[in-house]
């Protein structure tokens, strides 16, 4: 087992919720496929659930060590969860080269913040 990256990021929640409100359904099309905010929307805390989400992506996206600015779609890296709720990553489109990979993901969440934790490692 290699190890590939790690990564980590903090959202501010009430910082994320204004985004919403600004940008509304477009912000959440382009960045969350349809099992991530199916996902949130079932959720009493959505916004810290999606921020958790979007922490998420963006610590994957550190510890892959890929630039986000050479075509990284967002809805090609899902956040989903195994049957235990243990957090994981599913990769599509321009990411799914990345697929051999294992990454180990901690999500948290309060009304203030989310955070996560990405670890990933090959074969």
């Amino acid at each position: 087992m290699k190890i590939v990256g790690t990564g980590v990021d903090l959202v501010e929640v009430p910082r994320f919720q204004k985004t919403l409100r600004r940008s509304g359904s477009r912000f959440l099309s382009r960045i969350f496929t349809a099992d991530e905010l199916k996902y949130a929307k079932a959720r009493k805390t959505m916004v810290q659930h999606l921020a958790a989400r979007f922490a998420a992506k963006e610590a994957v996206v550190k510890a892959l060590g890929a630039p986000k600015g050479l075509g990284l779609q967002w809805k090609d890296l899902e956040i989903v969860n195994a049957g235990s709720g243990q957090p994981g990553v599913r990769f599509h489109g321009s990411l799914r080269r990345w697929g051999r990979c294992r990454v180990h993901l901690s999500l948290t969440h309060t009304p203030a913040f989310a955070v996560a934790a990405a670890f990933v490692t090959s074969p």
